[in-house]
């Protein structure tokens, strides 16, 4: 499985890398600035490790840009086992400090004195804007440092000369998500998971007691928080810096309110983020709307102020393997990086790792406060980037139901099905779907019980507020299955006869797959079926063929992760232990790889990395080795299907026999806790917007044909919705299917395995790794018109 501890067969690969991106002899400082953010020490473990093992010596700078200017204790050389457990800690643990020393001249000459002493001339700082802005600074002035403390008699030519060029890279850590450039920054998707855990929390109480609950969340010039909050619990009102209500907001807001009590909903969620404006700039202030919801209504409402509580907590897997990708990435990129490279941010575009020109997104990031300032709002929005676009029209599309006058009626009716084993994030997808359909003049029908359902004529036209409140439940409401539409075909046609079925939305995994396929195939015999038909993605396992990602895999890793963090516990009071855990995921190694990687495990056996006998030895050698160090636990994941004969039983027999006298075992079988729970903020959102997309694409195939009474029979009407790198892509399911490995249900390529190395080089392995997909530098640019893959 893993390319061992001893020297690799010469491949040439692995020798090749090490030459190209030797760190012999480079010093990379690595310090945390500003605001904390969960998944900074993430980061700061991944460009330790990953710098110690090309290499080059990595030094702790504690205190942010304080600790370089005052030097001394606050630079220390760091060790792998110095970053050993902090993977789950929230916070950074070299500590972050706002620095006023830094920014006056004679601060930076300080920390450039500091830094010459030690050799340090790459530089990895972790943190907003203004940390970033600071770290360029620094860069430019550089040279100018070096001459004047030469001159001054503080350091000499000789150290100018060999040290006379600063690498500057960044990460964005900041729970705002409030950087232009990157779809998602580091504490984002933790901070989000604290609020949504609170709004679940209130929603119950709410809705004993008929309550109206605004709830103040961070973001004092960014409303990322509050809008993608809002969208994943399906809040009635939002109030954002960079989109103000319209004037006259007050009454709309307390008119759309009491529309809701009188569809009997029995609770009403307000969600506003701290820097909250109205047209003129003026605050928005919590009480205020507290004030007139009371005043104006007469409703019984509380308020809730977060605060330091999104901050707080354990980072989520999203955020581990985000910071993981990211301080791998930055370390390459200052290997790489010449005299003449300017200072970079690594960032996420879509489903990748890419590099930007650090300055460009800051100016475009300042451009945002700018068009705020100058009350330009829709070019804040535009500045934000499509992601924060389409999330805000996801929004007022999915809040606010028009009146029925104003819908146009469309004469098509649109049925949803669920398929397959139960996804968290479902529900959303479903809720989504509804409310997009009607909104486009459809009449929506929710099919029970999958295709089995679907035969019997489990069908009922589903409405506006039967899907309220649907975001937060797990599993399937609508019922699902596994069965096949193949044994139903005449009764299934038969009922989309009798309700006039004009399209179909399939959401669920390898089965919704395996059914599309089955019913385009039938299209010759049964007319009824020569109708559009999408597929949006919903499986805990992340195999179906098409997309990156699924709904569900992001609920599911957070389980494995948060049971690997609970064990990795236990194992710190009982010395030399190693933990061997079951993943699901059928044949598809996602859950297995991407939880090792999340969870700091030694190993991770897939079924798409074949190994034998020799690797389970070469990995139990690893584990005798890292058992002399401080760090005396150890974690292995498997994926339930990796082998036929290596089972998990026969892993950890082997394991303890190995093991005697030096650790013990203990194995776990997740089994089926990894398909329940409330779904996750990203798996809430992701399937809301990614379902609301599939509504559009069915609204507009059946706008071509209206009228014609048009059959759809062309490969393009039947097809499945994914995410792939940087886009959202309709792929029809007959070109997916050469794609396909039907035997063991997975795609023949899957992206995550280039991420495989990075779990072993984390762990010690010795491995050859892949930069990213482009490790040059790419343009800051506003996005295509397409729609963006950034959740």
């Amino acid at each position: 499985m893993d390319d061992h501890d001893s020297p690799p067969t010469p491949k040439g690969s692995l020798r090749k890398f090490l030459e190209q991106l030797s760190g012999a002899g480079k010093a990379i400082g690595v310090l945390t600035s500003g605001g904390d953010a969960q998944g900074m020490n993430a980061a700061v473990r991944a460009v330790v490790r990953m710098g110690i093992y090309v290499g080059a010596k990595v030094y702790f700078i504690y205190e942010g840009y304080q600790g370089m200017v005052d030097g001394g204790s606050n630079i220390v050389e760091a060790d792998w086992e110095s970053v050993s457990s902090i993977l789950q800690v929230g916070g950074t643990i070299i500590g972050s400090a706002r620095c006023k020393d830094f920014r006056s001249r004679e601060g930076r000459l300080k920390a450039a004195c500091n830094l010459v002493q030690l050799g340090i001339t790459s530089l990895c700082v972790i943190g907003g804007d203004g940390s970033l802005t600071g770290a360029h600074i620094f860069q430019t002035e550089w040279s100018g440092l070096l001459g004047e403390l030469a001159r001054d008699g503080k350091i000499t030519t000789e150290q100018v000369q060999k040290h006379g060029h600063l690498n500057v890279v960044g990460m964005v850590g900041s729970i705002d998500n409030d950087f232009c450039g990157t779809d998602m920054t580091i504490g984002t998707d933790s901070a989000l998971h604290r609020i949504i855990e609170v709004v679940d929390a209130i929603m119950t109480t709410a809705q004993s007691h008929q309550r109206t609950f605004v709830l103040e969340v961070m973001g004092r010039h960014c409303g990322y928080l509050a809008l993608v909050s809002a969208l994943a619990c399906g809040a009635d009102w939002v109030f954002l810096p960079e989109s103000p209500p319209e004037e006259g907001w007050q009454e709309n807001m307390c008119v759309k309110l009491s529309e809701n009590r009188a569809r009997k909903k029995r609770l009403n969620i307000i969600i506003v983020a701290e820097g909250a404006i109205d047209t003129q700039n003026k605050p928005i202030t919590s009480e205020q709307i507290k004030e007139l919801v009371v005043t104006q209504l007469g409703y019984d409402t509380r308020v809730t102020i977060l605060g330091h509580v999104q901050r707080g907590g354990t980072p989520s897997a999203f955020d581990r393997i985000l910071a993981s990708r990211m301080g791998v990435e930055a370390v390459v990129a200052l290997l790489e990086a010449s005299p003449e490279t300017p200072a970079c941010v690594v960032s996420l575009s879509g489903n990748q790792a890419v590099r930007l020109p650090l300055m460009e997104c800051v100016q475009m990031t300042q451009e945002v406060q700018k068009a705020m300032d100058e009350r330009r709002f829709k070019d804040a929005v535009q500045l934000r980037g499509r992601s924060f676009e389409s999330n805000l029209n996801t929004y007022k599309r999915l809040a606010i139901k028009l009146p029925d006058s104003e819908i146009p009626n469309s004469n098509c009716n649109v049925g949803v099905v669920n398929v397959g084993a139960p996804a968290a994030g479902m529900n959303a997808a479903v809720r989504a779907a509804v409310r997009v359909g009607i909104s486009e003049g459809h009449k929506m029908f929710a099919v029970y019980d999958g295709f089995e359902g679907f035969a019997k004529g489990q069908i009922k036209e589903i409405g506006w507020g039967d899907v309220g409140g649907w975001t937060g439940q797990g599993g399937s409401i609508l019922g699902t299955k596994r069965t096949l539409p193949g044994k139903y075909l005449e009764d299934i046609a038969a009922q989309m006869r009798t309700h006039s079925i004009n399209a179909l939305l399939i959401i669920g995994g390898f089965e919704a797959f395996r059914s599309l396929l089955e019913l385009s195939k039938k299209r010759d015999s049964h007319p009824e079926f020569c109708i559009p038909v999408c597929m949006v993605p919903a499986t805990i396992s992340n195999n179906v063929p098409g997309t990156d990602l699924s709904i569900g895999c992001d609920t599911c890793l957070n389980v494995i992760v948060e049971t690997c963090d609970r064990i990795k516990q236990s194992a710190s009071g009982t010395k030399r232990r190693v933990f061997i855990i079951e993943t699901m995921g059928g044949f598809c190694g996602y859950l297995a790889n991407m939880g090792g990687l999340a969870a700091g495990a030694d190993a991770a056996y897939i079924f798409e990395e074949p190994f034998d006998i020799r690797d389970l030895q070469s990995n139990v050698e690893h584990l005798t080795e890292k058992m002399k160090t401080s760090i005396q636990r150890g974690l292995v994941l498997r994926n339930e299907n990796c082998s036929e004969n290596y089972t998990t039983d026969f892993i950890y027999q082997l394991y303890s026999e190995e093991g005697k006298g030096v650790f013990d075992c203990r194995k776990n079988v997740l089994g089926h806790m990894q398909q329940g729970g409330a779904p996750s903020p990203f798996d809430r959102n992701f399937g809301t917007k990614i379902s609301a997309r599939a509504m559009q694409w069915i609204s507009s195939k059946l706008r071509e044909s209206a009228g014609k009474g048009k059959k759809f029979l062309s490969d393009d009407s039947v097809c499945v919705l994914g995410i792939s790198k940087r886009k959202l892509l309709f792929q029809p399911v007959a070109e997916l299917k050469k794609q396909t490995d039907f035997e063991h249900r997975i795609p023949k390529e899957q992206w995550w395995l280039k991420l495989r190395p990075l779990m072993k080089i984390l762990a010690k392995y010795k491995v050859s790794f892949e930069v990213s997909d482009a490790s040059q530098l790419e343009p800051v640019q506003p996005r295509g018109p397409e729609e963006p893959a950034a959740i």
